[in-house]
């Protein structure tokens, strides 16, 4: 049986009727499970939120960033990041900017297109993405403690199922 998150030190496996303090049973596993998938992505987007936090870093920047390391040496624009970005509704531009204000990335014009603005990643985002890939992320442990490989194989698989 798969278990999805742990949210003290107990390691208890917690019902999501538990954690939502809901008396009535859901209309059908469906809709229990489209509420599930929210209520564990809101769990695990706080709690990689706080980890991201001691870095000086949103969710949304982390995501920049990665991307940005994703296409390093070579540079990207924002309709690329938009289109690669996990949160669609995210504003590319807004969150660049705030990057290039902590020299995480460079914003330079475009020698072949003065309307577009080429993005790349500076060494210090580099570094900063390094560091975070070498840090002890609670989030991602409680994913290996609590999912075996083999699990996380089949959920992964049945989320990619659900979004068709």
């Amino acid at each position: 049986m798969l278990k999805l998150h742990k949210f003290n030190s107990f390691a208890r496996e917690m019902k999501l009727e538990d954690e939502i303090k809901q008396n009535k049973k859901f209309k059908s596993e469906h809709q229990k499970l489209a509420v599930n998938i929210m209520f564990t992505s809101s769990w695990l987007y706080r709690t990689h939120g706080q980890f991201l936090k001691c870095f000086g870093l949103s969710p949304e920047q982390f995501n920049v960033l990665r991307i940005l390391r994703g296409q390093h040496p070579n540079c990207a624009n924002n309709q690329l990041i938009s289109e690669r970005m996990i949160d669609k509704s995210s504003n590319s531009s807004r969150i660049v900017e705030k990057l290039k204000q902590k020299s995480l990335v460079e914003r330079k014009e475009n020698k072949n297109d003065r309307r577009h603005v080429d993005i790349t990643i500076t060494q210090k985002g580099l570094d900063l993405l390094q560091k975070i890939d070498n840090a002890e992320n609670k989030s991602i442990d409680d994913i290996k403690n609590n999912i075996s490989v083999k699990d996380a194989e089949v959920l992964n698989d049945l989320l990619d199922q659900l979004r068709g």
